[in-house]
């Protein structure tokens, strides 16, 4: 398996999301991005033959590629939430913020990780430009769920962070991080769900008019 056919996937992904205008759109992104993630996990399975990291990546594919995404769908469902993100930045600005950041995170990677300006780790530069853009789409976007998925993108950067720099974590903390997740997701879920019922929006900005 070429892993960099991989990461390459993850990044194309993860710049259609910032240019997404629809939620369903938002969902089915990050259900690729996590699919592509799980074939770089499989990847290094394949090249460290452990054991371990067999059963993360079946867990990978679970949960983020099929049950989280489904649930995410039934909540948009639920609610009748508009399929209108709500952008606070338009995409083509949101493009070359995207792009700024990936390449602070090219410059990250030359200056700390990289031998003679030469990037080795290319799992690195990928992990840290994908949490930088979902700490992005978490900020600029109105919507709470689409803030949600912003949050669980950067969780797939800083797995794949953890993944390229010390070959992966303990089993049991990958396990507990995996439930971890998919706990948060449903309660975060319910919790836009009340929020919904109450005040017959989930645009956080609107939410600003009940200060006093």
């Amino acid at each position: 398996m070429h892993i960099d056919l991989f990461l390459f996937g993850i990044m194309a992904v993860t710049f259609a999301m910032v240019i997404a205008k629809r939620m369903s759109a938002l969902i089915n992104a990050f259900a690729a991005q996590s699919f592509f993630l799980f074939l770089v996990t499989l990847s290094l399975a394949v090249r460290s033959g452990h054991l371990d990291l067999y059963i993360v990546a079946v867990l990978l594919f679970l949960l983020k590629v099929l049950l989280i995404p489904y649930f995410l769908k039934r909540v948009v469902k639920k609610i009748k939430v508009k399929e209108d993100l709500g952008l606070f930045i338009n995409p083509a600005v949101s493009v070359f913020l995207a792009m700024a950041l990936t390449y602070m995170a090219y410059l990250f990677t030359v200056k700390f990780i990289s031998i003679q300006g030469k990037i080795e780790n290319s799992e690195f530069f990928v992990s840290l430009s994908v949490a930088l853009i979902g700490m992005f789409i978490m900020v600029f976007r109105q919507k709470a769920l689409a803030q949600i998925i912003g949050l669980m993108v950067m969780e797939n950067g800083l797995f794949l962070s953890a993944a390229s720099v010390s070959g992966g974590m303990p089993f049991f903390v990958e396990i507990a991080i995996f439930f971890d997740i998919f706990l948060c997701v449903i309660i975060l879920g319910m919790f836009v769900y009340r929020i919904n019922r109450i005040f017959t929006h989930i645009d956080v900005d609107k939410l600003t008019e009940l200060k006093g």
